[in-house]
């Protein structure tokens, strides 16, 4: 496996040299000016590189797809923005992006390995948001450039778990550098597992208040289950009667534990159908709706519209 792992990785540091960039035709000047377009085969979903830290030093520039970049071996240099806003991405560490966010890599002081993981844009809202979406600033922090392509917002992660991180990624790489007909289908499900894990690095890394109540806590815990919690289920989980959850939300909030669970649902299809293209069925079924119906009914009676029409009336008033 290390003798594998090794020629895959110096076959995808070969190839990192000789991308060749494409980038959007658009006027000097122009915020999207400099901004690379995806860099691999168009029917490819996940792409898998492999750079040498030490010798890459890259154009400010921005990019129309989703990456998570690792380093993977040493330390490197990240540019965000402006040049002035340099960051070091120590070993174990993630640099995410967003489309259309400023960045650039600008080398190391010693020799490294820097393994991106890069996403199509609209692939990654149809198959990887899902398992991001239990917490709500993860949650928009994806969704941002949809309705504000030039946010340059990036999340920077330490993983407590280097070893599942690093497992995954070898096998990302000994597959992509070995491609062959099924390989996208092989690693899909690898960088959703990989999204799952980011998901949980992400939550722990979130610093919550010390003096929350036990309602407080069963609302947030709520916002991170949307799609699929109940009230027995939270009962169970806190170990409480379901009645004493109604009682400490309605009296803490003022509202009942379908109202507020309703508000959190709605305020995530807001969000969804504002920024992407996803299907309405799609979206009712990331919500948790069993059915689009359903979802249709509890949308209009809550926003006084249907879906759609709703959210085209938004981006009209955004144009």
């Amino acid at each position: 496996m290390e003798s594998c792992l090794s020629s895959a990785i110096e076959k995808l540091t070969a190839d990192f040299k000789q991308i060749h960039w494409k980038h959007l035709d658009v006027p000097a000047g122009s915020p999207r000016e400099k901004t690379q377009l995806w860099p691999g085969e168009p029917d490819e979903e996940v792409m898998i590189c492999v750079a040498d830290s030490q010798l890459t030093n890259e154009t400010f520039h921005r990019q129309d797809f989703f990456f998570f970049n690792f380093a993977y071996r040493g330390d490197y240099d990240a540019i965000s923005y402006q040049s002035d806003n340099r960051i070091t991405i120590h070993e174990g560490e993630c640099y995410i992006g967003q489309p259309y966010a400023g960045y650039a890599i600008s080398g190391a002081k010693s020799d490294g390995l820097i393994v991106g993981v890069l996403i199509q844009t609209d692939a990654f809202f149809k198959k990887f948001l899902h398992a991001l979406s239990a917490d709500a600033k993860l949650f928009r922090f994806f969704l941002e450039p949809q309705t504000n392509e030039f946010s340059d917002a990036f999340i920077r992660l330490r993983f407590d778990d280097p070893f599942s991180i690093h497992a995954l990624l070898d096998m990302m790489i000994v597959e992509y550098a070995n491609r062959r007909e099924d390989t996208q289908a092989i690693l899909q499900p690898m960088a959703l597992t990989l999204m799952m894990q980011v998901a949980r690095q992400y939550r722990k890394g979130t610093i919550l208040p010390v003096d929350e109540t036990s309602a407080e806590k069963i609302v947030r815990y709520m916002n991170e289950h949307t799609e699929a919690v109940t009230l027995k289920d939270i009962a169970a989980h806190f170990s409480y009667h379901p009645n004493y959850v109604s009682t400490i939300i309605r009296k803490k909030f003022g509202k009942t534990f379908s109202e507020i669970l309703l508000t959190q649902r709605m305020e995530r299809a807001e969000v969804l159908l504002k920024g992407t293209k996803l299907p309405i069925e799609e979206i009712a079924f990331m919500l948790g709706y069993s059915n689009s119906s359903n979802f249709y009914k509890a949308f209009r009676e809550y926003f006084h519209a249907a879906p759609r029409e709703y959210a085209d009336a938004g981006l009209q008033g955004m144009q």
